[in-house]
């Protein structure tokens, strides 16, 4: 088999690339270790940045985000009883967000992808890539219970943090820059409609907790807790509890209880590889880099990778010139560096470290107070949460 991208991963980097590369007319193979029913039911963000709702409408794969998406136009922060709204649009010339589930976006593209009559091979289980210093390297690949060789100009690993694609890039070349956290979340989906119309992120002395939703009729809440917590242990009915103490506010709000669909416990961890390209092998997405999902940035940092790619491949075929690939690691990882700085700064301001000190919390409360009282403050927030320029 031969192509001229060969990508290995079918989330929502590696189907937006092919996407990208198809509209471009570059063609590409997708491979992608699981089937499809696990791609397009997999529980993951559900953010999208400005940047990001802007690329998949460019892409012809925004039709359904419109219709059924969720635009926000700021989130709620909540601390010593207190709200404030963060107004996005007013701080940041128009910007807003959408919640559209990740799984959503991987249908949608799929749905493409099959309709283009691009290769798409699912359960095609990537083993190792090869010759990733010369010109022709190539993915070896087992699919159907045969081993199959890929061969291409390009491989680019979409595969996360465990795929074969980041384990390639040999170690005197790599380095791994990594921050683990002593706590997680408790995610739950829940048949309940929002107990509010937007985000909301709370700061309490118990720990975080996140009010988000995945339709006007599902929500989604998380809980802070200690790193390895077993989600069985956490009854439905505690589990509310929990949630109604760290929401808590000074007004009539409630909190809406609801059957508990899933539940589940997310560890928390900062990553970041460099470089992000060795030879013609290029990484994106978790391959590359995590962030905690505290400012809602893994899902919108693998677009950013691949629209940066996909640049890059077109830039090459149209004028000759390797100049954007060559740069493809540098202009990535700028972007991916002020993202996990985000992420950090946001978790940091609002999870309590099993640790903390009285002295500690106050200078939370005073973090969050300032945000509430400055514009600039506010501002920066606001212009990283709805997205770094795609550059």
């Amino acid at each position: 088999m031969r192509t001229t991208v060969g990508i290995i991963g079918a989330g929502p980097a590696g189907l937006l690339l092919a996407r990208l590369l198809h509209v471009a007319g570059i063609d590409s193979v997708v491979l992608e270790s699981r089937d499809r029913a696990y791609v397009e039911q997999r529980q993951r963000a559900g953010i999208l940045e400005q940047g990001t709702v802007d690329v998949l409408r460019a892409a012809g794969a925004g039709e359904r985000m419109d219709r059924e998406g969720l635009r926000h136009d700021g989130i709620e922060l909540r601390f010593g009883g207190k709200r404030h709204r963060v107004d996005f649009p007013a701080l940041t010339g128009g910007k807003s967000v959408m919640v559209y589930a990740q799984t959503e976006v991987c249908k949608d593209l799929i749905a493409l992808r099959l309709k283009d009559g691009g290769p798409l091979l699912f359960e095609a289980e990537a083993l190792a890539v090869e010759g990733a210093e010369g010109d022709r390297p190539r993915v070896r690949f087992r699919h159907q219970g045969a081993e199959e060789i890929l061969e291409c100009d390009w491989v680019v690993g979409c595969d996360g943090f465990r795929g074969v694609a980041r384990q390639a890039v040999p170690a005197a070349v790599s380095r791994g820059f990594e921050r683990t956290y002593p706590f997680g979340w408790l995610g739950i989906l829940a048949d309940v409609p929002p107990s509010h119309d937007e985000l909301v992120y709370a700061r309490h002395d118990r720990g975080f907790a996140l009010l988000s939703m995945r339709s006007p009729s599902v929500s989604r809440l998380y809980l802070q807790v200690p790193a390895g917590t077993d989600a069985g242990s956490w009854s439905d009915e505690a589990v509310w509890d929990e949630l109604e103490r760290r929401f808590e506010t000074d007004d009539d709000w409630r909190l809406e209880r609801g059957p508990i669909t899933q539940k589940s416990v997310t560890p928390m961890r900062s990553y970041v590889h460099e470089p992000m390209r060795h030879g013609r092998l290029l990484l994106a997405g978790d391959a590359a880099h995590i962030v905690p999902p505290t400012g809602a940035k893994g899902l919108n940092l693998a677009v950013g990778d691949v629209v940066t790619l996909a640049r890059a491949l077109v830039h090459l075929r149209e004028t000759g010139s390797a100049e954007l690939l060559d740069a493809y690691s540098a202009t990535c990882l700028r972007r991916v560096w002020q993202a996990e700085r985000f992420s950090y700064d946001m978790t940091a301001l609002l999870h309590r470290a099993p640790d903390a000190t009285p002295f500690d919390d106050r200078l939370q409360l005073a973090r969050l107070e300032r945000i509430a009282a400055s514009r600039a403050a506010e501002t920066d927030l606001a212009e990283a949460y709805t997205g770094f320029p795609l550059a």
